[in-house]
C-alpha cells in the first residue's frame, strides 16, 4: 500500500479543538456510492484515504465512512487501524465535537500496537504519536506531546529509511516550537518527495515555511556493485 498513514491524521483541524464537552457523530449514509465496493472496515479506510488524497472527499464521505466503519465492527488488526483512522479523520472536522473521536483513534491506535507494533511499517505508532503531539491533553487518555515525540523519535531511529516516520516527526517538531531539529528530516523527506502520496506531498509544503531556509546535503549516488558482486532485486 502506497500510504502509511496516511494521511495527517490530525492536522490544523484538531490542533485547534478546544477541551471540552462533545458528542460521537451518529448516523450517516450506509450507501454512499463512493463506498459501493467496499466489503471490510480496512477497504472502507483506503478508499476514504484514495478520496482525500484525490481532494474528493466531503464532510458526508467522512460521516458516511465512520458510519460503515462502525456497522462493519471485527476483532481484528485491520479493524482496530481502520476504526482509528477514519474516527481521526472525522475528528479533524468535528471541531468542538470531536472529543469522543479524538478518545476513539487513541483507544483503536494503541490496540493496533498492542497487536502490532509495527502494523504497516509503523502505521499506527505514527498515527499515535502525531495524536499525543496536536491534540489537547485533556481530550487523550495515555499520553503527552511528550511521550508522542518519544513514540516518532524512537520509530525514526528504529526505520531511519521510512520517509513518512520523518515527516511525522518534523511536523511534531515544528508543532512543538522546536523547527531546527525537523530540518535534518525535511531534507530527507524532500529528497524523496517523488515518493510521498499527495496528501504527504502537501503536509511537506505546508511545514517547509515553519523550518525557514534548508540547507542539505546533495543526494550521493548509489554505489556501483563491486565486480563480481550480484545485485539484490528489491523486495
Amino acid at each position: 500500500m502506497r500510504r502509511s498513514f496516511l494521511v495527517a491524521v490530525f492536522a490544523a483541524g484538531l490542533v485547534a479543538t478546544l477541551a471540552g464537552p462533545g458528542c460521537k457523530p451518529h448516523g450517516g449514509d450506509l450507501n454512499n456510492p463512493s463506498f459501493a465496493s467496499t466489503k471490510t472496515a480496512i477497504e472502507v479506510y483506503e478508499q476514504l484515504e484514495r478520496l482525500i488524497d484525490a481532494q474528493k472527499d466531503s464532510k458526508q464521505d467522512r460521516e458516511d465512512a465512520y458510519a460503515l466503519v462502525v456497522q462493519r465492527a471485527e476483532t481484528n488488526t485491520d479493524y482496530y487501524f481502520a476504526r482509528a483512522a477514519v474516527a481521526g479523520r472525522l475528528a479533524e472536522n468535528r471541531g468542538l465535537q470531536a472529543l469522543g473521536l479524538v478518545t476513539e483513534t487513541e483507544d483503536y491506535a494503541r490496540r493496533v500496537r498492542a497487536a502490532d507494533p509495527d502494523y504497516r511499517e509503523g502505521a499506527a505508532t505514527r498515527m499515535l504519536g502525531t495524536l499525543y503531539v496536536l491534540a489537547p491533553p485533556s481530550l487523550v487518555a495515555h499520553g503527552d506531546s511528550e511521550t508522542g515525540l518519544e513514540l516518532l523519535e524512537a520509530e525514526v531511529k528504529a526505520h531511519p529509511d521510512r520517509v513518512l516516520g520523518r515527516l511525522r516527526l518534523a511536523e511534531a517538531y515544528i508543532a512543538l516550537n522546536d523547527p531546527e531539529p525537523a530540518k535534518e528530516h525535511l531534507c530527507v523527506v524532500q529528497q524523496h518527495a517523488a515518493t510521498l502520496a499527495a496528501g504527504d506531498a502537501r503536509l511537506l509544503a505546508k511545514l517547509l515555511p515553519g523550518v525557514g531556509e534548508l540547507s542539505c546535503a546533495p543526494v550521493a549516488p548509489a554505489a556501483a556493485p563491486a565486480p563480481g558482486s550480484a545485485a539484490v532485486p528489491a523486495g
